[in-house]
Order: structure tokens, then C-alpha cells, then sequence
């Protein structure tokens, strides 16, 4: 396995399965498309759940057939689900007030995370809750800024609890490649934990030193 192709072809795979939620969408996510999938990176993406779908939508972008700033919809990910699922999101009264006051009332720490994310409103979207909260508070801009503490906070947990089990297992090379592909999300939230943090954040730097 070619570890740098591989890590590439996972942060490609990332981007495909999360342009809901990037700001400029296709239009922002289709040209590193284009310009990262090299052969070796093709030949990794054969190997990955639904990465044949994002090399036909690769091929497509290079020949013309579907402009930069789209992708056909059979190619879609999840079925095209998550871009219905956004479109057709409704909140009752007594679900916004729910939601606003859990947001109003965030604390940034883990029993703060647990006791929103336990909200009815929020257990009701499952495991998507921050793409469908998300495209809700488009009606209500003056809550994205404390929406976005929420999003870091939860971003910030999930990725030391995500840290902390690479450390603890056994290392392989496709493990090796995720990490240095989500390196970029592991230095921005690690250090967030202080000295904990940053000394976890170096172990994962010594776990991928190989690749370099």
C-alpha cells in the first residue's frame, strides 16, 4: 500500500462524504478533486467504501461531462439523502425554543455536550444532528456564533477520544494514513486540553513519523 496515496485518497473520500456541509460545496471541493486524484491515488480509492462512485464523478469532472460546480445525481453521497434531509428540515415553536435555549445555555465541557446533545430536538436527528442543526439556524444567524463553540466542543471530544484509541492499539499503515490525513483537525482541537492535549498531540506525530 502506498501510505502518502492512501492518506490522500482518504481526505478526498472525506470531502466527497461532507460537502453538505463545506461552505461552497461542490464548487469548492470538485477542483481538489480533480487536482489531487492521481493514478496511485485512483488505485487506493478502488479499494474504499464508495470510492468508485467518487472516481466516475472524478472521470466525469475531467472530460466535461458534469461542470465544476455540480456533480450528477446517481453519484450523489448517502443516495443524496443528506441534501433532501436539509432541504425539507422544519422545527415546530416548541422545538426552536428547545434549541435556542440549549444553544443560549451551552457550557463548553463535556457534561455541557452531553446534556444538549441529549435535547429531544437534537437526539432527534440522529447521527447527522450537526448538519441538520446547521442548515436550521440559517433562519436564525444571530445563534451560529455559540452554535459554532458547540460544534468546536464536540469536535475538540470526539477527536481526543479518537486520539486516544490510536495510541492504544496495535499500528497499522491504513491507521497511519487517517491520522496524518485528519492531522490538520488534530492540531487545531488537541490543544485545546492544555498540556494533556499537546502531549497527546506528539504522540500522534511520532505514530505517523514514519510516513515521512
Amino acid at each position: 500500500m502506498n501510505a502518502k496515496a492512501s492518506s490522500t485518497a482518504l481526505k478526498l473520500l472525506s470531502l466527497y462524504r461532507q460537502e453538505h456541509v463545506i461552505i461552497g460545496g461542490w464548487a469548492t471541493v470538485n477542483p481538489v478533486f480533480v487536482s489531487e486524484a492521481t493514478d496511485d491515488v485512483i488505485k487506493e480509492l478502488r479499494e474504499m467504501p464508495t470510492g468508485k462512485n467518487l472516481i466516475r464523478h472524478i472521470e466525469n469532472l475531467r472530460s466535461g461531462k458534469t461542470p465544476m460546480y455540480t456533480i450528477e445525481n446517481d453519484l450523489l453521497p448517502y443516495g443524496g439523502f443528506m441534501q433532501e434531509k436539509i432541504q425539507s428540515i422544519t422545527l415546530t415553536p416548541e422545538q426552536w425554543y428547545e434549541l435556542e435555549s440549549g444553544i443560549e445555555n451551552f457550557t463548553p465541557d463535556q457534561s455541557g455536550l452531553d446534556a444538549f446533545k441529549a435535547l429531544g430536538v437534537v437526539r432527534g436527528f440522529g447521527a447527522e444532528w450537526q448538519t441538520a442543526i446547521r442548515a436550521a439556524l440559517a433562519t436564525r444567524p444571530h445563534l451560529l456564533e455559540k452554535w459554532g463553540i458547540i460544534r468546536q466542543t464536540d469536535s475538540a471530544y470526539r477527536l481526543w477520544d479518537m486520539a486516544n484509541t490510536v495510541i492504544s492499539n496495535p499500528i497499522s499503515e491504513r491507521t497511519r494514513a487517517q491520522v496524518q490525513a485528519d492531522m490538520p483537525e488534530y492540531e487545531t482541537y488537541l490543544p485545546m486540553f492544555g498540556d494533556a492535549g499537546n502531549e497527546l498531540l506528539a504522540k500522534l506525530r511520532t505514530f505517523i513519523s514514519s510516513l515521512n
